[in-house]
């Protein structure tokens, strides 16, 4: 694993295909707990990888996958909650009303 002190210049350029073009500067403390979280992800994914190369059997894989979509749903909750309690928090102080309707939209997308 990288050096957590690293991770800051680690950062991967934003995507033009479905990404909104805003950006937001994440406390320390907050940018570790999610690039932590995502690395566990990604190592559970690569066991995934391997256990398919050495022919696991289907059970034991799909407990893995099961794994996974538990931790991916855990990092979006975290995420979701850090989104409410500071951009969308600080945009409803600042009268953007706006940014409810984003928020809406966002969970209908999580939610399908």
């Amino acid at each position: 694993m990288s050096d957590i002190s690293n991770m800051q210049e680690e950062k991967p350029e934003m995507c033009e295909c479905c990404c909104s073009g805003k950006t937001k500067e994440r406390d320390d403390k907050e940018f570790k707990d999610l690039m932590n979280r995502l690395k566990r992800i990604e190592g559970q994914v690569r066991g995934v990888e391997r256990m398919l190369e050495n022919d696991a059997y289907c059970t034991d894989i799909l407990v893995q996958v099961s794994a996974i979509t538990s931790a991916l749903n855990s990092f979006n909750k975290v995420l979701l909650g850090n989104h409410m309690r500071t951009c969308v928090a600080d945009n409803i102080r600042e009268g953007n009303d706006e940014v409810i309707d984003e928020l809406v939209t966002t969970l209908q997308k999580l939610m399908k």
